[in-house]
């Protein structure tokens, strides 16, 4: 894997019956590989807001790690069977989240990987919706930068 990649992150929520409209970003990164786990970082601009995020991705075998610094502060933790709670800061105020991931799917290859998760969400402790999300970060010399279908 290439030190720049492109990172696509696809995200789904279901409220009871209904999907919300999935939310989908592609944008350009920084990876590298620490004993054993992968990081991404990029950073993400807010829509009428000044400044940015600092996002950092931690990816291991069977768990995923996704912070935020800047104008949004969080460290989210998503652990197969394991609740995770977390202080979600925004510029619109606090709340506290709690995450439990049913399944993570984690393949990679010299220069593609591909996670997918599946997690319930909790707001202020109670269930919001179940969520998937779908990352795919690619070596920028790779060519093909779809999501996994």
């Amino acid at each position: 894997m290439t030190k720049q990649v492109l990172l696509t992150i696809a995200g789904l929520q279901y409220m009871g019956e209904e999907m919300n409209d999935p939310v989908e970003i592609v944008t350009a990164g920084d990876y590298y590989n620490r004993n054993g786990k992968h990081y991404v970082l990029y950073d993400e601009v807010v829509e009428g807001c000044t400044g940015h995020i600092q996002n950092t991705i931690k990816i291991g075998e069977e768990s995923l790690e996704v912070m935020k610094k800047g104008l949004s502060n969080v460290h989210m933790i998503f652990e197969k069977n394991k609740k995770n709670m977390s202080c979600y800061s925004t510029p619109f105020g606090n709340m506290t989240i709690g995450i439990l991931a049913n399944d993570i799917d984690v393949k990679e290859s010299e220069k593609n990987i591909d996670i997918e998760v599946k997690y319930s969400l909790e707001v202020n402790y109670e269930h919001y919706a179940d969520c998937s999300i779908q990352m795919n970060i690619k070596s920028k010399d790779a060519g093909d930068f779809s999501l996994r279908q």
